[in-house]
């Protein structure tokens, strides 16, 4: 199962702007009086971006900060998630910059997260020229793959923002072993309980790295299992695992109720295949589907699909 990257970075940027700020780009973080706190201005981008028409969109994050001299300036956030070079990625850089200080005249700083694994894709430059007139765009850069080598240092941080990307740089890093890749996301929900965070950011920061860190069915249930054993254990019942286990639970005991009410035991023989079916959103549907179904058939092609690619 494909992970997404892009959904859970935008979350993470607006539950966690000031520790993003502090652990990637330090020395904009050092300048900024976050005594008054920040603004999310990520609708005002909206109406930049549809005016750009630049194609495929990343993860944007436009906000306002105030610095330290007492001055307000605007700051743009571009994520670049994607595992290949792009020659549009500088351009696009000094579009929605220049966009934003033509359309309401403040400063901007562009910072730009390179969250691709390519560790020698390093753009940081836009420049053009004509006739003798220059036009060039120069901005600070932090490259993920770099901070691979600080593991143990983003593990023991205290930093909620380090944990997240220790879970983006683990999911690359585990692509194709599902078996590590289960092992890190355990490692890392429980190394939460110890680090001294409060609850909310206990359950925020689970369901980031559960979302970036995509397990095949059965090594998710048994992560699910693991995790409400580690909360019996700690005596924290932060996380959602175990509202999920009970959701999918409670949905496959109304499909079963339903097949044998609808089609009896042919029916039934339908639920060795969905107790195999993980995702929540498909039991919904199934469940669904049971109110109009007329053949046991019908329903199965539901899940078929998904299992079928």
């Amino acid at each position: 199962m494909a992970a997404d990257y892009d959904s859970p970075w935008k979350e993470a940027l607006d539950a966690y702007f000031d520790p993003f700020l502090a652990l990637l780009f330090p020395k904009a973080h050092a300048q900024i009086d976050w005594s008054h706190g920040w603004e999310s201005l990520d609708k005002e981008f909206q109406q930049v971006v549809r005016e750009a028409e630049l194609g495929r969109r990343f993860v944007d994050k436009l906000a306002k900060v105030w610095t330290k001299s007492g001055s307000e300036c605007w700051v743009l956030i571009h994520v670049e998630v994607q595992t290949d070079r792009d020659a549009d990625f500088p351009l696009r850089m000094y579009v929605y910059h220049y966009r934003i200080f033509d359309r309401y005249n403040k400063p901007v700083a562009s910072l730009a997260v390179l969250a691709d694994d390519d560790p020698h894709w390093r753009p940081s430059e836009f420049r053009q020229e004509m006739f003798g007139c220059e036009s060039v765009l120069r901005f600070p850069t932090a490259k993920l793959v770099d901070l691979a080598a600080r593991e143990a240092e983003l593990e023991a941080s205290d930093n909620p923002f380090s944990k997240v990307v220790l879970a983006h740089l683990k999911t690359f890093e585990t692509r194709g072993d599902p078996g590590r890749r289960h092992a890190w996301k355990l490692r890392l929900v429980r190394g939460l309980y110890e680090r001294g965070l409060s609850a909310k950011d206990v359950r925020e920061l689970f369901r980031l790295i559960d979302w970036l860190m995509v397990l095949p069915p059965p090594l998710e249930e048994a992560f699910d299992q693991e995790i409400e054993d580690a909360q019996k254990e700690k005596h924290m019942p932060y996380v959602t695992s175990i509202e999920r286990v009970g959701i999918r639970k409670a949905l496959r005991k109304g499909i079963q109720s339903l097949l044998k009410v609808r089609f009896g035991d042919e029916g039934l023989k339908l639920m060795p295949e969905i107790e195999s079916v993980y995702d929540a959103d498909q039991l919904e549907a199934i469940l669904q589907a049971l109110e109009t179904a007329q053949t046991p058939d019908e329903v199965r092609r539901i899940w078929l699909p998904a299992a079928e690619k």
